[in-house]
């Protein structure tokens, strides 16, 4: 216990201290968000908040994970995982702000880095890691679910899912943030459960983005930019892979989950109905804020789902 408390206090101090500099060297690289125009009025003022501020908490998270490495077998994958889509986000985040390419990296080479990723994690995973990847069922006493040939296919669909989810969430102040600080907090309790050792790693991310979230709540002076949110993805399917709880994601990340459906549903019926649309705007995020609700208060509400999801999910182990 005192070592899952050192990772978090170490992570936190790291991504804290780390701002004070990082964010100033983005804004003097002039490395800002571009807001879109048909979003909020209120997002309008965020124009030039440097992003890719995601390096703050995988610094914090990656050098106190890595502490506790040599005890535990599973800590290694999950950082690597992690840092993989992190770097993905990074090379877009770059393409965009720095070489000035609004679209950043094109769609396919996106989606390749992303299938590379999830397929160097599925061979170590198969070949080396030890853990089967059998599934645990919700609500079921520990009934374990064998998917047979459907278990690679599955895992790419549940990561790469988990991933984009997480990178829809990154869309007001603080709320990717929170929300993942919950979601690991319950990794790291379910680890500490079940004896599976990846707690260390759980609460190193959580701790930095505590210390991220000292200057991306609200009003951010810095976003993760696909930087961070996609290494977020990352993290929270690589630990639900190794605890073998790939299927809980719908449950503790519901918010990625409801994020990205949201986007789907309005694109889709936007195309079928020529025009019309479910939402007001989609990531759902945002058809709350067009509906009234402040920015805060809807980072809030999605929290305390979180929470109150987490607490479910818990007691259906």
């Amino acid at each position: 216990m005192t070592g899952n408390v050192v990772a978090a206090l170490v992570a936190f101090a790291i991504s804290l201290i780390s701002g004070k500099w990082i964010i100033p060297a983005l804004l003097r690289l002039k490395i800002g968000q571009t807001v879109r125009d048909d979003g909020p009025q209120s997002h309008l003022k965020k124009n030039g908040t440097p992003t890719m501020g995601g390096v703050i908490f995988l610094l914090g998270f990656t050098i106190a994970a890595l502490l506790f490495a040599g005890k535990s077998p599973y800590i290694l994958p999950i950082v690597l995982l992690t840092l993989g889509f992190g770097l993905i986000g990074f090379l877009d985040d770059f393409i965009k702000v720095v070489l000035k390419r609004s679209m950043g990296l094109h769609a396919w080479q996106k989606m390749l880095g992303q299938f590379v990723i999830t397929g160097v994690f599925a061979w170590y995973m198969v070949n080396y890691s030890g853990i089967s990847l059998e599934m645990s069922l919700p609500f079921t006493d520990g009934m374990m679910w064998n998917p047979g040939a459907l278990a690679i296919p599955l895992m790419f669909f549940i990561i790469l899912g988990t991933v984009n989810g997480t990178n829809f969430t990154d869309g007001l102040d603080g709320l990717a943030s929170s929300v993942t600080v919950v979601v690991a907090l319950f990794f790291a309790a379910v680890s500490v459960r079940i004896g599976v050792e990846i707690t260390p790693a759980m609460m190193a991310m959580a701790g930095a983005l505590m210390g991220f979230l000292f200057y991306n709540a609200y009003p951010a002076s810095v976003f993760m930019g696909d930087t961070g949110s996609l290494a977020l993805g990352g993290l929270v399917a690589g630990a639900a892979y190794v605890l073998q709880m790939p299927l809980f994601i719908v449950l503790v990340g519901f918010i990625y989950l409801i994020e990205v459906l949201s986007v789907i549903l309005q694109v889709s019926y936007f195309k079928l109905t020529h025009g019309k649309r479910i939402f007001k705007m989609a990531p759902i995020h945002h058809h709350f804020e067009k509906c009234g609700y402040t920015e805060t208060k809807v980072v809030t509400g999605f929290t305390i789902v979180t929470i109150l999801l987490c607490l479910i999910a818990y007691i259906a182990i």
